[in-house]
C-alpha cells in the first residue's frame, strides 16, 4: 500500500529508518532512497514538512514500512548525471520480495501525474536487484558513468 508519512506512522517509520541506518553502518551500504542520518528524522514534525514527494510502501497486515521512493521533480546537473528522478530503497529485511519493482511502478504513476513523462532512474552497476526492478518497469539503459570510483547505470523510462 502506498502512503505518505504521517504522525500516526511515526513508530513504524523510525523502525525502518533505523534499520536502514544500521545497515549502512554495519554493511557499509547506502541502499536507501536518501542518505539517512540521525538528524534527518529525529525532528519528526520538521521531517514531515520537508518530504516533497516521498512515497512510502506500508504493509498493513504486519504494520511495518517496507520501503520508500523519493521523486525529484527537476534534475540539476548531478541528478541528471548520476541520480535521476526517482530514488528508491527497500529496508534490508524486506529485500528480494518484489517491493522495489512495485514501488518504482507507483513512483512512475506519480511522475506521470506530475507531468514528468520521461523519467531517469540510476543505480549502482553492482546493484543487480535495483537494475532488474528498473528494467521490469520499462527502463532502458542509456549508459554508464563513473562517480567517485563507482559505476552508475542510467536508465530512461518513457511514460
Amino acid at each position: 500500500m502506498r502512503i505518505r508519512a504521517a504522525t500516526e506512522y511515526k513508530e513504524q517509520l523510525f523502525e525502518m529508518l533505523t534499520e536502514w541506518k544500521n545497515d549502512i553502518i554495519v554493511n557499509h551500504t547506502d541502499m536507501s532512497p536518501w542518505k539517512i542520518w540521525a538528524n534527518d528524522f529525529h525532528d519528526f514534525d520538521n521531517y514531515l514538512k520537508n518530504l516533497d514527494t516521498t512515497l512510502f510502501c506500508f504493509d498493513r497486515d504486519r504494520n511495518i514500512f517496507v520501503g520508500a521512493a523519493n521523486i525529484r521533480h527537476y534534475l540539476n546537473d548531478k541528478l541528471l548525471k548520476t541520480d535521476g528522478h526517482i530514488g528508491h530503497g527497500v529496508r534490508p529485511s524486506e529485500r528480494k520480495k518484489g517491493y522495489a519493482a512495485a514501488m518504482i511502478g507507483l513512483a512512475l504513476d506519480e511522475c506521470k501525474r506530475l507531468g514528468i513523462n520521461k523519467v531517469l532512474i540510476c543505480c549502482d552497476k553492482d546493484n543487480i536487484g535495483s537494475a532488474k526492478s528498473i528494467i521490469d518497469n520499462g527502463g532502458v539503459l542509456e549508459n554508464e558513468v563513473e562517480e567517485n570510483g563507482h559505476i552508475k547505470q542510467r536508465y530512461w523510462i518513457q511514460l
